[in-house]
């Protein structure tokens, strides 16, 4: 039988699919063009196009108290927090496929089980606090070292390597932690990249850790520090601009509004630039670590 074209339709279906981008990309050109518009002219109303284009709004929050060094902190916990999540899953995935490993099953089926249960906010409170990780940089690193979701997927791309290369490396003498390090992680790159951008997400994220463990100023992220200035944007607003009237500045007033936008741009555009360098692994990783369960 053959295949009827129906330009109608796909029309109709380019203009549909068309929409739907625009749908979800606008929201968030919304709030970039709100954030490079003068506050007074974007109260107005900003819909296209920037209004009297302007950086100050960025550089007047980039002056606030304690902001570049949390963006250090948070830097510094995305990198090491993903390095030693990828490279802790992908081991003990690793472990958990070879048959020589005793009660391996139930050693997977104990993780698999955390995906679904945990003993809660006061029990995780406590023993962070127990085992030393309130107001300590591990705090950021250690407890999400070893994810079930993450060691689903490396254990299945695993499994689905030839056996024949490890056997090949065991005759020539090496032993597994050589097999893992030469052969296994190098061959396991896409699904490890997938992972990667997950945890440096997750960790890019994160906050509520540094709310209820982190006290001391010097660890607390970006993301807790404009989370406060977030909920206080009122008062940053009026007190800003109290400050640029004593120096006489010329630098635009904010507004609550524009420090909303600018503070989602700030802890938004970072993580979002990790996804370019490893787009082209992250489809086939997932795809492939998802075919077996």
């Amino acid at each position: 039988m053959s295949k009827v074209n129906n330009p109608i339709f796909e029309v109709l279906n380019y203009l549909i699919q068309i929409l739907f981008v625009l749908i979800c990309l606008y929201p968030f050109y919304y709030i970039f063009i709100y954030s490079i518009s003068s506050p007074q002219e974007a109260i107005k109303g900003v819909y296209l196009l920037p209004t009297n284009l302007t950086l100050s709004n960025y550089s007047q929050i980039m002056q606030l108290d304690n902001i570049s060094w949390s963006f250090l902190i948070s830097m510094l916990r995305t990198i090491v927090g993903t390095l030693v999540t990828v490279f802790s899953c992908a081991l003990c995935a690793y472990i958990v496929t070879k048959q020589e490993l005793h009660f391996r099953k139930i050693i997977y089926r104990y993780i698999v089980i955390t995906m679904y249960f945990n003993a809660g906010l006061i029990p995780w409170y406590i023993t962070m606090k127990m085992i030393g990780l309130q107001n300590n940089f591990l705090l950021y690193v250690l407890p999400s070292a070893v994810g079930a979701f993450y060691i689903i997927l490396l254990k299945t791309f695993i499994e689905q390597l030839p056996a024949s290369l490890e056997e090949s490396a065991m005759l020539d003498g090496a032993n597994y932690f050589t097999i893992f390090r030469k052969i296994v992680f190098p061959l396991s790159m896409p699904i490890i990249a997938t992972i990667a951008v997950f945890s440096a997400v997750s960790q890019w994220n994160s906050w509520t850790d540094n709310y209820f463990l982190v006290s001391d100023e010097r660890l607390q992220t970006l993301q807790m520090i404009l989370y406060n200035y977030l909920n206080e944007a009122q008062i940053l607003a009026s007190s800003n601009n109290i400050n640029l009237n004593d120096v006489g500045s010329n630098m635009k007033r904010l507004t609550p509004e524009s420090i909303k936008m600018t503070i989602t741009m700030i802890v938004t555009v970072p993580i979002m630039l990790v996804y370019p360098f490893l787009q082209r692994y992250f489809v086939k990783g997932l795809m492939l670590g998802a075919i077996k369960g």
